[in-house]
């Protein structure tokens, strides 16, 4: 059977036939480089002797004994397996890259002078060919041929589809195209930061050839899934047994076992939800991140940073020029925000707190407290966002306009001891555990921390910024998705998950990683009814201060935050919106920030929000859900709006 028609034959039958199609273009190629070598040889092969199995010996190859070694047994590398989101979307896969190569012919009798001649004849037909310039010393080109000679000399790796059309068919005798597996990531930017990139395991070797030395260079996992399922995704080598008699000429050449191509790692994101994320931080941010997650498994959905990378800039391997840009840029393209950085979370902290200071009973649902537009609290005076008074407030609408001075009173009198607690059982302070390398643990302060780091244990003014997500408290964006999954499903603690599985080429699973609840928090039902209730009106009440998230086909429950963090006078703000929707059967729980530049005024209301309800307008586009207006905010008070109307774009 020929080979068009092999292939033509499992081209039409799915992952697996495109697993054994790497395989059959492996053996492929490396036949037609055996070939291309025993066509170029001075003399007629000679039919192997009777004596054969002992012409074959093995023996280990040197530099004196290179031309007269019988047998090297060569590595085939293996394709690397498939990265997928969580339909099977490819987001890494393998390519053909064609390389360029001239092939010596056997024995390898030539002088110095001849192996120049012959080398540098090819080299200037493949310049014409192609219009490319090559830059080959002389040393490289008798260092290889020396040494190893045997095996084809590289001129011009990753040829372009104009390169390979226009000299494919006219190929001079000595050269020959050799088909390579290379990575790509079809999605571009989309999920670089998550998925990775590879490079090679090191240089085009030029010494000695040892036996099962790979017939190319591998590669490996650098960055992101790559790196961390390195060893799944490698594959098992195939062997190549190259033959030569005792005066150096090929007697013959076989693929002894075929290469395994690696393992398929399946992700739970989803593509066309990372791309929204990315898509409208790109548009609205210069820096920052979003985590949409699935409160209902803990399922990753999103994970999003910018600005980001195409992880394509790495195939085959990346320029210094290339790669110096990327690490001196200022905004830190290679940062994967999402996970490895940690921000104070402003007063989206307030929903740990109100869960805290409820739970303990501190406070009950009815207790009202002055919303003033500061308070003293020892000898520093805490302020408000907002200049005006707000008179007295409820837990709901304290959390719907964001009341900083109400939290003060509220975190003091609740203690820092069950706001820790509570920020601990919802995750805060302790990794995600997804299998992403460099990820932060973020920070909920306590005493020990306190005294290691400023001399004392937490005071009062230490619980005030607790209570608004200020001071010591870090979070990164997938800790707050994760907090807000939790809020979302009424308690259950679900451990983050970012891969469903490893699987082989033909769809058997190799290892899962199942949905697991790992605790389920003792919230009241009234509490998580008092907490939703305030994060439905954050958005869609009067007072609220995330109006720019509102959707018109379906209800958001979310916080805004607004905080300081940095070296003094040069602090940046993070702007924080993070909620849930469904807000009646919630289907996505999410978290977005975005970073300002020093100096600037951002506001979770103005910067954030309108980032997360740019996602979900399209993930809700076309479907008439009809909007429950919420009862609990009609037949509470009227609250005044705060005056004038530029306070109100303020809103944390």
């Amino acid at each position: 059977m020929s080979f068009t028609l092999i292939f033509e034959n499992l081209r039409c039958n799915g992952r697996a036939a495109t697993a054994r199609l790497s395989n059959l273009w492996i053996g492929f190629s490396v036949c037609a480089l055996a070939t291309a070598i025993q066509a170029q040889t001075l003399m007629p092969t000679p039919a192997p002797s009777p004596s054969g199995s002992t012409e074959e010996e093995t023996i280990v190859p040197t530099f004196e004994t290179q031309k007269l070694a019988r047998t090297f047994m060569l590595d085939v590398p293996a394709p690397r397996g498939q990265i997928t989101d969580r339909n099977g979307v490819p987001l890494a896969q393998n390519r053909l890259s064609y390389n360029l190569v001239i092939t010596f012919p056997t024995p390898l009798n030539f002088s110095d002078a001849q192996a120049l001649s012959y080398t540098r004849e090819k080299i200037d037909e493949a310049g014409k060919s192609i219009g490319r310039r090559f830059r080959i010393s002389d040393e490289a080109i008798l260092r290889h041929y020396r040494n190893r000679g045997i095996m084809p000399f590289e001129i011009a790796p990753n040829l372009t589809s104009q390169e390979y059309e226009g000299i494919k068919d006219k190929l001079p005798p000595g050269m020959m195209v050799r088909r390579v597996y290379v990575r790509i990531y079809p999605n571009g930017k989309i999920a670089g930061q998550i998925v990775g990139y590879t490079g090679k395991t090191g240089r085009n070797p030029d010494g000695i050839v040892d036996n099962h030395e790979t017939i190319w260079p591998q590669t490996e996992g650098r960055e992101g899934l790559e790196q961390t399922f390195n060893d799944m995704l490698t594959g098992k080598n195939g062997e190549y047994k190259l033959t030569f008699d005792k005066d150096g000429r090929k007697t013959s050449e076989k693929l002894v076992t075929p290469p395994e191509p690696g393992y398929n790692v399946v992700t739970t994101l989803d593509l066309h939800l990372q791309g929204l994320a990315e898509k409208a931080l790109a548009a609205k941010a210069k820096r920052g991140a979003m985590v949409i997650v699935d409160p209902n498994s803990g399922d990753v959905l999103a994970l999003a940073s910018w600005p980001t990378y195409d992880p394509n800039v790495f195939v085959p391997s990346i320029s210094a020029d290339q790669l110096k840009a990327l690490q001196a840029d200022p905004d830190i393209p290679l940062l994967p925000r999402a996970y490895r950085s940690s921000y104070p979370p402003g007063s989206t902290f307030k929903v740990a707190v109100g869960i805290a200071a409820l739970e303990s009973h501190a406070v009950y649902p009815q207790d009202q407290y002055q919303c003033v537009p500061a308070i003293q609290i020892g000898n520093v005076t805490f302020h408000n966002w907002k200049k005006s008074d707000r008179g007295a407030l409820n837990f709901v609408q304290a959390l719907t306009e964001s009341c900083d001075t109400w939290f003060y009173q509220v975190g003091i009198k609740t203690g820092a001891a069950p706001i820790i607690d509570w920020a601990l059982k919802l995750g805060f302070g302790a990794k995600c555990g997804i299998p992403l390398r460099g990820e932060a643990e973020g920070r909920i302060p306590n005493d020990e921390y306190m005294k290691a780091t400023h001399g004392r244990k937490i005071l009062n003014g230490d619980i005030a910024n607790m209570s608004i997500g200020q001071g010591d408290i870090q979070v990164t964006p997938l800790q707050m998705a994760q907090a807000m999954g939790v809020v979302a499903n009424g308690g259950t603690f679900y451990q983050t998950r970012l891969v469903q599985q490893v699987q082989t080429f033909d769809n058997q699973i190799v290892t899962a990683y199942q949905v697991r609840a790992k605790r389920t928090l003792d919230m009241s039902p009234e509490t998580l009814e008092q907490v939703r209730t305030g994060m439905i009106d954050v958005v869609n009440g009067g007072g609220g201060t995330a109006h720019q998230a509102s959707l018109e086909n379906v209800e958001v429950a979310g916080k805004t935050g607004t905080a300081q963090w940095g070296p003094k006078h040069k602090e940046r703000t993070a702007a924080w919106f993070a909620g849930f929707l469904p807000a009646d059967q919630p289907r996505y729980a999410f978290a977005a920030v975005y970073e300002g530049d020093v100096g600037s005024k951002v506001h979770g209301g103005s910067a954030a929000a309108p980032m997360v309800a740019d996602v979900f307008k399209d993930v809700y586009k076309g479907q008439m859900i009809a909007r429950q207006s919420h009862q609990r905010a009609q037949e509470q008070p009227e609250i005044r709006r705060a005056e004038p109307v530029e306070e109100q774009d303020e809103s944390d």
